[in-house]
């Protein structure tokens, strides 16, 4: 392991804006914070938004300062990543924005029953290979995840360059009636406005430097909270395929 991050570990243990919390506490116990994150660690009563995968966290960084009627929260396993978030809230005294080193998996022992009003899903790993289709952050297996700890007019959106991984919650919101008030293919020849289209990631900056379209879409869970697996015919293409899809 490099100098430089084992430092940025080192300074992550100092930072008050950044919860970490190895997987065996939290797979024999609950989190301190489970249903207490506004009061806790906000100190406030305002809703609370999740970027899950946030990396670098910079959609989280952003959206805080945009709207500091909210409280967000970055969701990663890699501290050397959120360390660059972590620093930048700490040194801004941004004081509505945090961060959470765990695996999303585990998300369900850090919030409570509809302690989350909001999940941003920005930019992840769309997990092309058929095999990996239940670590999609938009399967059936995390939706219920979700289901568990978003309010009832809880929203999702997702962003992302992979048309595969578009195509793929598209099937998930039919194949379970979802609300969907939002679907575009490419979200910068849109009438969407806002921090869609005016926050950009490092990934996404990258993408559209090489002509790929952004995708968007945000839906609710509509009172669901059962998600049973199911094959998407769309994942009978090839593998190579698939890995060609962002070349």
């Amino acid at each position: 392991m490099g100098k430089d991050k084992l430092r940025r570990f080192a300074e992550n243990l100092t930072f008050d804006c950044l919860i970490e919390s190895p997987c065996y506490e939290v797979v024999s116990r609950e989190h301190e914070l489970k249903g207490s994150w506004r009061q806790k660690f906000f100190k406030n009563d305002n809703p609370i938004t999740l970027e899950l995968g946030c990396g670098k966290g910079e959609y989280t960084v952003a959206l805080a300062r945009r709207h500091p009627e909210r409280n967000f929260i970055g969701v990663d396993i890699k501290g050397a990543r959120l360390w660059r978030g972590a620093k930048t809230v700490t040194e801004e005294g941004i004081p509505n924005a945090g961060f959470l080193r765990t695996h999303i998996e585990l998300i369900n022992s850090f919030f409570a029953e509809g302690e989350v009003d909001e999940i941003w899903i920005t930019f992840p790993d769309p997990q092309l290979k058929t095999r990996r289709a239940k670590k999609r952050l938009t399967s059936p297996l995390f939706l219920e995840r979700y289901s568990r700890l978003l309010s009832p007019d809880g929203v999702i959106h997702l962003k992302t360059d992979s048309q595969h991984l578009f195509n793929y919650t598209q099937a998930v919101i039919e194949r379970f009636g979802l609300p969907c008030d939002v679907t575009e293919r490419d979200v910068y020849h849109s009438n969407v406005q806002g921090g869609v289209v005016e926050v950009q990631t490092a990934y996404e900056r990258m993408f559209l430097d090489r002509g790929l379209p952004i995708t968007y879409t945000r839906f609710q869970l509509g009172g669901i909270r059962e998600f049973p697996p199911f094959d998407w015919e769309g994942d009978d293409t090839t593998e190579k395929d698939n890995e060609q899809e962002r070349l």
